[in-house]
């Protein structure tokens, strides 16, 4: 009968460490996001409204809806997409990403590049910033100048 005992004993202790160390691990990365929350965002973001691509294949514009971007409201965007040299770039694959790098979350909503208006601007429908505070939102570009990606940052 101790014989039956012991190894049931021995995985329930074995399964209490592996619990314990999931536990340790979790309270950890809570710890280390709610401690990113409270950190300032990079003193040296740009801003600005235009910008590089990272691959250098792009330059890209925003120009929110009213000019200024709300919290809380869902509103458009129109992205102007041009190559390096100037050419207006009016036909590709275009897709939409963000979210708060120091709260760990994307954006609240899947924003969608819906249609070209032509010379080089694009609509781009479902923007919404949930909460101020510094957002970031990337543009991919797969167009005939290649794949690339143009990243603003936004402050609300």
């Amino acid at each position: 009968m101790r014989a039956l005992i012991a190894p049931s004993i021995r995985r329930h202790r074995s399964f209490s460490a592996r619990s314990l160390s999931a536990l340790a691990a979790t309270a950890a990365a809570a710890l280390l996001t709610g401690c990113m929350m409270f950190t300032r965002p990079p003193a040296d973001l740009d801003y600005s409204r235009t910008r590089a691509s990272e691959a250098g294949r792009y330059r890209a514009t925003i120009h929110p809806q009213g000019d200024s971007i709300p919290q809380g409201k869902l509103h458009r965007w129109t992205v102007h997409i041009e190559t390096t040299a100037g050419a207006p770039v009016d036909s590709g694959d275009f897709s939409v990403d963000g979210g708060m790098p120091q709260h760990g979350h994307g954006l609240p909503t899947k924003p969608r590049v819906t249609r070209p208006l032509g010379h080089g601007d694009h609509l781009v429908e479902g923007m919404k910033f949930n909460m101020g505070g510094w957002w970031v939102v990337k543009f991919r570009v797969d167009a005939a100048a290649g794949r690339d990606s143009v990243v603003f940052n936004v402050k609300l």
